[in-house]
């Protein structure tokens, strides 16, 4: 069904590649990729072939993608992907690490007691960890009715909180952001679990107290785009972007908004849609503190924050080198830190592709050295797009939503015909 790319041997896999570039990588082989069950596939047989899982999600036939909606649960030790059909149906899905079991929780509107006129096109947002050890995300139309519609009984009526109990299998509905807004994006302050979410499409900033059951609507912060990632640092401060592209800042402890004077780096001569809309995936290296950034113009940062004011922002160069391409024409939703200091990342979606096959190709990245090296690139109908910004387990294993092009699937929403599945990665070892 596919075939994966060794691209430092530059030649389609035949007999087993060499992987001597890098330590993490010496044990990492990938051979052709094939279907072998109808839940487990892109698993090549012979040597390190098990550093890499493709999982369906089962019992959701009309399921057609997934986007940022993945997250762990580090209590309970367990991931949690939301999956749509982009347009009215979506599953929340668990990953047991221990147990090695993928299984469908339940459907967001039963769950969440959700009426016919609240109907959600989608979990756009992460889906994080709170102190009290349940699992936060929030809803979103995803779909032309939200833009289209407005007001009208058709359209969209907003998007909501949710909370999960991992404990005790139970989803709560914390009720909606604004009127006609979609949540893109949702953080939590660690210490004292207030959530911090961006609405779409007039980009408000909303501060959800959860003991309180109260939002607070901190005002517009952007215009024409809605930049899709917030993230957090160890203090509980929280960040995101204006649409000058410079960091915002929701401190802990002051509760006030803080403004980074200088926008984040870009490539000169990027067009204007790259330069302005943020950031699209993070990943943090939890011993130093240091919190690394992929933008919409494909540069990887290193962003230091500190507990007052706005830290240093490192500019580390592009995600991908190709001299035919201008290094900003590249797409990256996702990122992950392992512990053996490497960033890993898949580049790819959205039109924007890179590798041998002008597809998805699996990206790995020393912050320290800047040194970055291709994988594996796969084609669409294997691996067209991957999400998910540090999602990792206690084993080493890193946790990616991703989906794939399928011409069979009915096209729904905006996202095309595609199959979406869990991806488990991991640099160091095979996947037991």
């Amino acid at each position: 069904m596919g075939q994966v790319v060794n691209l430092r041997a530059e030649r389609l896999l035949g007999p087993t590649p060499s992987f001597s570039n890098g330590p993490a990588m010496k044990t990492l082989r990938f051979l052709s990729i094939g279907f072998l069950t109808a839940s487990l596939y892109a698993q090549a047989s012979g040597p390190g072939a098990k550093n890499i899982q493709f999982l369906e999600y089962p019992d959701f036939p009309q399921a057609d993608s997934s986007w940022g909606s993945i997250g762990f649960s580090s209590r309970y030790n367990k991931v949690y992907i939301g999956v749509t059909n982009h347009r009215d149906r979506q599953g929340l899905f668990e990953y047991d690490v221990a147990q090695k079991k993928l299984r469908l929780c339940g459907f967001i509107a039963e769950m969440g007691h959700l009426r016919p006129f609240e109907w959600q096109g989608k979990i756009h947002t992460q889906i994080v960890e709170g102190p009290d050890g349940a699992m936060y995300f929030g809803s979103d139309g995803g779909e032309s009715r939200e833009e289209d519609l407005k007001e009208n009984p058709k359209g969209y009526g907003g998007g909501f909180f949710f909370r999960w109990d991992p404990e005790r299998q139970h989803l709560t509905n914390l009720g909606m952001g604004l009127p006609y807004e979609g949540l893109k994006d949702i953080a939590v302050d660690h210490v004292d679990g207030t959530l911090l979410a961006v609405s779409y499409p007039q980009v408000h900033l909303l501060q959800y107290n959860v003991p309180n059951n109260k939002v607070t609507d901190l005002g517009r912060v952007g215009s024409g785009h809605v930049p899709r990632v917030i993230f957090t640092d160890r203090w509980g401060n929280i960040y995101y972007v204006d649409w000058r592209q410079r960091l915002i800042k929701f401190e802990h402890d002051t509760k006030k908004l803080v403004f980074s004077r200088d926008s984040l780096p870009a490539f000169p001569g990027t067009p204007g849609i790259d330069i302005i809309t943020g950031i699209t995936a993070w990943a943090a290296d939890a011993q130093t503190g240091t919190i690394y950034l992929i933008t919409y113009g494909a540069k990887m940062l290193a962003f230091h924050p500190q507990q007052h004011g706005i830290g240093v922002v490192e500019d580390l160069g592009g995600i991908y080198d190709d001299p035919s391409r201008p290094p900003y024409a590249y797409y990256c939703p996702n990122l992950a830190y392992h512990r053996n200091g490497r960033l890993y990342y898949f580049i790819g979606g959205h039109g924007s592709h890179a590798g041998k096959l002008a597809g998805t190709t699996l990206m790995e990245f020393d912050p320290k050295t800047r040194e970055k090296q291709a994988i594996a690139s796969y084609p669409l109908t294997v691996l067209g797009e991957a999400t998910g910004s540090d999602v990792k387990d206690r084993e080493g294993n890193l946790y990616f939503a991703g989906r794939r092009d399928d011409p069979t699937v009915t096209k729904f929403g905006e996202s095309g015909g595609n199959r979406p599945f869990l991806i488990i990665f991991n640099p160091e070892k095979e996947i037991q």
